[in-house]
This record gives structure tokens, C-alpha cells and sequence, in this order.
């Protein structure tokens, strides 16, 4: 069974559509983006911040299952200078992206130990790397999934668990249709590989890291030569 949070749109949402393709169990999640009348059968409305919610998902998804493999692709974003910040919006990237994450993992992770395989990944991101301007939520609470995942890891190797991270750069899909032409150029320009990335590069990851069972508690770059 896949898990995947934020799936009724960008990254999350095209994992979903192609597990499912693939006749894969998929369980998904979605807050507030109203998700295509196809994928509901797959999905579950909740705020991934509320502990209860995901953990009453997280339940009912699971059960009876032997294999879980959760996906962590819900995401917020808030673009603003750090002394110019609005505290609940800067508080609220944080709470998607990084506690969002981590309620999902505790809630599965007695799952996981007691059936001794487990296979977590979350998304990270290159923002978290570059030091780009405006982003101090996003790239916080990014960077915070790091150490987080290092002592998750610790904790649950013994039992079959790997988590790792994907520091994504730009791909073709998700919030990068929010960026202006001229900038979206910019950064185009600032890639080795000269463009976007293929989202199938993404699925490739994931697989990559679902099949690897010694590759734990570290952060894969997937960026085009980005740095």
C-alpha cells in the first residue's frame, strides 16, 4: 500500500495517478484543492498538521496490509521577506511541510515496526540548499526534514524501515507553475542540464529508494546539475 500526502495535485498527484495506473493499493490525501472525480476513490480530505486526522487515515488505510511505503508530498508555501513576514502564514508552511510530514510518520510507524518493513519518503527541496530570497518558511521547513530524518532513521533500521529524502530541483509540474515567465528564464538559465526536469526522474527516485533497503537517513539530489 502507498500512502501519499497532497495528492490531488502536482508531484503528489502524479505518483498517485501512476501507481494506480499500475494497479497498485494507493491511499491519498487532499486539504483544500478540490481533487478530479476520478482520484477520489483514492482520497481522503484532512489537514495533514492534525494529528488525529492522519492518524485515523493512516489507520484505516493500513489495515490489513503487510507492505506500507508512505510518500510525504503534501506542501505550502509563502513567499516573503523574513522582517516583512506574516507570522501565521510563516507558521503555517511550517506546519504543512514539516510537523504535516512527521504526523504522517509517527502514525505509521507502529505499522511499520510491527510488520518489519517500512519505506518513508519525504520531499525535500534544492530552496533549502541555495539560499534563495523570500523563501525562509519554505526553505526551513525543508531543511528541517533532514535531521529529522536522520534520527528516524536511527531509530527504525533494525526494523526493515528506511526513510529518506528527494531535494528536488525544478521540475515540470507542481508549484512551479506559480513562477513568473521571466523568472522561470532566470532559472532555466541557472541549470547545467538547461531546463526543467522530467517529472519521470522523480518516479524513477522513488522507485529507486523503495527497492534499496541500505540507503537510509540520507537526502537524494535531483536537480540537473543544480547547486
Amino acid at each position: 500500500m502507498k500512502l501519499i500526502t497532497g495528492a490531488s495535485r502536482g508531484i503528489g498527484k502524479f505518483l498517485l495517478e501512476h501507481y494506480a495506473d499500475k494497479g497498485e493499493k494507493v491511499s491519498g490525501t487532499y486539504h483544500s484543492t478540490t481533487p478530479e472525480t476520478k482520484l477520489l476513490p483514492f482520497l481522503k480530505q484532512l489537514d495533514v498538521s492534525d494529528y488525529r486526522q492522519v492518524e485515523n487515515w493512516v489507520n484505516e488505510a493500513c489495515q490489513g496490509e503487510d507492505k506500507i511505503e508512505l510518500i510525504n508530498c503534501a506542501g505550502n508555501n509563502y513567499n516573503a521577506f523574513a522582517h516583512k513576514a506574516d507570522m501565521e502564514q510563516w507558521d503555517r508552511v511550517i506546519r504543512v511541510n514539516l510537523i504535516g510530514s512527521f504526523n504522517a510518520i509517527k502514525a505509521v510507524l507502529p505499522v511499520m515496526r510491527e510488520k518489519g518493513y517500512g519505506r518513508i519518503i519525504n520531499f525535500a527541496s534544492i530552496v533549502a540548499q541555495k539560499g534563495i530570497v523570500g523563501t525562509s518558511a519554505y526553505a526551513a521547513s525543508k531543511a528541517g526534514l533532514w535531521g529529522m530524518t536522520k534520527s528516524i532513521a536511527a531509530e527504525n533500521a533494525r526494523k526493515g524501515i528506511t526513510i529518506n529524502n528527494l531535494n528536488l530541483g525544478y521540475f515540470n509540474i507542481g508549484m512551479i507553475t506559480e513562477v513568473p515567465d521571466d523568472m522561470l528564464a532566470m532559472i532555466k538559465k541557472g541549470i547545467p542540464n538547461g531546463d526543467l526536469g522530467n517529472p519521470v526522474n522523480i518516479i524513477n527516485a522513488v522507485n529507486f529508494l523503495i527497492n534499496s533497503d541500505y540507503i537510509n537517513g540520507t537526502s537524494l539530489d535531483i536537480n540537473g546539475g543544480l547547486y
